[in-house]
Formats: structure tokens, C-alpha cells, sequence
């Protein structure tokens, strides 16, 4: 059956808040599984109009879950998490930085990176683990590499102590 987007949108609101979905194939199927009918595509709309998030649940899997309703967090404090838990490694390569992150992690490290509007970043462009950060020079990717390292390890570490981007 198809729902109307205003309805798929509450089911989906409804099944990310009940289980753990930590894939588009996992939320294809819990939509299958209620009645609903729709495309890996429109699932992959669905989830960005939603802004969902994907984070790790206690056990360490993925999953997907609301935004906070409200929120408007320092952007380096969202760059900082989500490298802390889906980023894997940085390396500078010319004007470009490759970031590698764990499998489907890459576009909210993207998205988190845009929000953060550093003026040594072009662009960012998002694969399933793998977000190309362009720069204006290789001078600029190479120490925007250092920052992003420097703010993961931190996040990592825990200690507490923010590091702010240039």
C-alpha cells in the first residue's frame, strides 16, 4: 500500500522510535512489514527530510533516531561526536581531504562539517564511507587534516576539552 508522505513520514517517526533500524534496508523492511510499500530512494528522501540521525545504540550498532526537536548544537560539538563515533581515519591528498568513517556514516560526517561553514572548505562530497573535504590549496587540506585529527582524538579521549576548528 502507499501512504501519503505526511503519513509514510509518522510511520517511519513511529518505527525509528519502537526498534532499532540501523540501515535504509532495515527501515525498507519495517515499512514492508507494516503494509507500507515504497522504493530504497524515497526511504533515502525520507530519512534526510526527517533529519534523521544515525548513532549507536548500547550494544554498539548502528541505528537511526529523531533529531532533538529544537536543538541547534555548536557545530563543533556535532563534528566532534559524530567523528567520535564513525570516523576511522584522515588523510590529506593534494586540496583534498579523505576522510574514511564506518559504513553509512560518511554523509552525516559530510552534513556536520557543511553545518560548520570552516573557511578552509570548499565542499564536501559524501560516499557510504568516504567524504572527500575539498580545500582551497594543499596547504589548507593539509592543516585542515591536523584540525579534524586533533578534534577525533580529542572527542575520543573524552577529556573534555573542545578543540575548536581555525
Amino acid at each position: 500500500m502507499q501512504l501519503a508522505k505526511t503519513e509514510r513520514h509518522r510511520l517511519i517517526e513511529s518505527v525509528v522510535a519502537r526498534k532499532r533500524v540501523g540501515t535504509q534496508f532495515e527501515l525498507l523492511d519495517a515499512l514492508a512489514n507494516a503494509g507500507c510499500s515504497v522504493t530504497q530512494a524515497t526511504i533515502s528522501r525520507d530519512i534526510r527530510e526527517l533529519g534523521l540521525e544515525k548513532t549507536h545504540d548500547q550494544f554498539g550498532r548502528p541505528r537511526y533516531v529523531m533529531p532533538h526537536a529544537g536543538r541547534r548544537g555548536d557545530p563543533v560539538e556535532a563534528l566532534n561526536s559524530v567523528l567520535a563515533q564513525f570516523g576511522r581515519k584522515v588523510t590529506p591528498a593534494g586540496n583534498i581531504v579523505v576522510l574514511q568513517s564506518e559504513l553509512g556514516a560518511a554523509p552525516a560526517i559530510a552534513r556536520a562539517l557543511d553545518e560548520l561553514a570552516h573557511e578552509r572548505v570548499v565542499g564536501t562530497l559524501a560516499g557510504d564511507d568516504t567524504v572527500l573535504v575539498v580545500a582551497l590549496s594543499e596547504r589548507d587540506a593539509r592543516t585542515l587534516a591536523r584540525e579534524l585529527s586533533g578534534c577525533w582524538a580529542s572527542a575520543r579521549r573524552g577529556a573534555g576539552t573542545r578543540r575548536e576548528l581555525a
